[in-house]
């Protein structure tokens, strides 16, 4: 009987650790060309939030997950022209830090930012877009859907380049070409 009572006990004990158990959440959607974008919010430096889905309401969005490293920095110029090339077609550029607000606040004006930035120093938009890559590049088109996602760093421009061929197609536009823009304005400030 003390057996059978046990048994019965470890059991009921079993049973209802069992049922306290969440149970497991299911995996986010893939971040992967032709899919959707994932929801994605961000304050800017103003503390302004900036919401992804109403972005891409307006159009396609390019959002650029980078820092300030000497990679970055030396490719960032082909950004700010992808940005001031396509603009007047309706391309949003969004960029986001991982370094210190002071860090980047001081950046953005030395740089002369021409588009919508904000910090993320805990890096949890890496971890929304599921890439570890610094920069990556997500092109989204309007409504929401992944176009094109660049990773890694070409100082000399080919991953811009690569960039800006893809916008001009999904805005169907001439393309144009950033890195002998970037060269001809360091040309003139020689």
């Amino acid at each position: 009987m003390k057996t059978l009572l046990a048994s019965l006990t470890v059991f009921a004990l079993c049973t209802s650790s069992l049922r306290a158990v969440d149970p497991p959440k299911p995996a986010a959607p893939k971040v992967e060309v032709g899919s959707q974008a994932p929801a994605f919010t961000i304050k800017d430096a103003t503390g302004k939030e900036i919401k992804l889905a109403d972005l891409t309401a307006k159009g396609p969005v390019l959002v650029r997950l980078t820092c300030g490293c000497s990679g970055c920095d030396k490719e960032l110029a082909y950004f700010q022209a992808i940005q001031e090339s396509y603009k007047p077609s309706g391309l949003i550029s969004l960029a986001v830090f991982k370094e210190p607000d002071a860090k980047v606040a001081s950046y953005v004006k030395e740089k002369k930012l021409n588009m919508l930035y904000a910090v993320d120093t805990k890096g949890e938009s890496w971890k929304v877009f599921q890439t570890k890559s610094m920069p990556t590049n997500i092109l989204i088109g309007k409504g929401g859907k992944i176009i094109a996602i660049a990773t890694g760093c070409d100082p000399g421009g080919l991953v811009a380049k690569k960039v800006s061929d893809q916008v001009a197609k999904t805005l169907n536009t001439k393309p144009v070409d950033v890195k002998r823009q970037v060269e001809e304005k360091r040309n003139e400030k020689k």
